[in-house]
C-alpha cells in the first residue's frame, strides 16, 4: 500500500504544528527515548473531572506505572496523588512537564520547568508556542510539542494497532514491559 486513500492515514495529519517545526518537536527518537526513560511526569493542568483529557491521561500514566504530579492550584488531590499549585512547588525532580493549558500560558509554565531543572518539555495536542519553546533549548531541556503523551506512549508500546490506528512504527522487537513491572 502506498501513501493514498485509505483506512490507515498519518498520525502527522493531527498536528497543528507549522511543518517546518514538526522534525524538531515531533522528534521521533526524542519521544521515544523520554517515554522510555522518564519515570517521574508533572502534569500541568491534571483535572479533577474524569470526562477532562488530563484526567484519563493521567490514568493511563498512572497504570503504566509512571510516577505522576498533577499541578492544579484548585485541588489537594487528584486520583490519589498531592496535587501542587505550581511546578516550583514539587519537592522532588521532575522528568517530564506535560502542559494541557492553554498555548498563551505555555511561556510562564516552561521558565518554571527551566527553575526546577526538569529534563522536558511536553505539551499536548494543538498546543506550541514557538518562542517558550526555544527558550526551553536554549536552557537544555527537550521540547515535544503538539503531541499526546498518551497516544505516544501506546504508539511506542506497540499497543495502539490493537485498536486500528496507524502507528507509522514497525518493529519486530517484542514490546518492553510496563513500568509497574519492571520497578522494585
Amino acid at each position: 500500500m502506498g501513501s493514498g486513500t485509505g483506512f490507515a492515514c498519518s498520525i502527522r495529519l493531527n498536528s497543528s504544528l507549522p511543518a517546518e517545526y514538526r522534525a524538531r518537536y515531533q522528534n521521533e527518537d526524542t519521544i521515544r527515548d523520554l517515554i522510555l526513560d522518564s519515570r517521574t511526569i508533572a502534569i500541568i493542568g491534571a483535572s479533577t473531572d474524569w470526562q477532562k483529557a488530563s484526567y484519563f491521561v493521567m490514568s493511563y500514566l498512572l497504570y503504566e506505572g509512571y510516577h505522576v504530579i498533577p499541578v492544579n492550584p484548585k485541588a489537594n488531590t487528584i486520583q490519589g496523588q498531592k496535587c501542587y499549585a505550581k511546578l516550583t512547588d514539587i519537592p522532588e525532580p521532575v522528568d517530564i512537564v506535560e502542559i494541557f493549558r492553554p498555548a498563551g500560558e505555555v511561556p510562564e509554565y516552561i521558565r518554571q520547568a527551566i527553575a526546577i531543572k526538569a529534563k522536558a518539555v511536553w505539551t499536548q495536542l494543538r498546543i506550541f508556542d514557538l518562542e517558550a519553546a526555544a527558550l526551553a533549548e536554549k536552557a537544555g531541556l527537550k521540547v515535544v510539542m503538539d503531541k499526546c503523551l498518551k497516544m505516544e506512549h501506546g504508539r511506542f508500546g506497540g499497543s495502539l494497532h490493537y485498536y486500528g490506528f496507524n502507528t507509522e512504527f514497525i518493529t519486530a522487537r517484542k514490546a518492553r514491559p510496563r513500568l509497574s513491572q519492571v520497578r522494585p
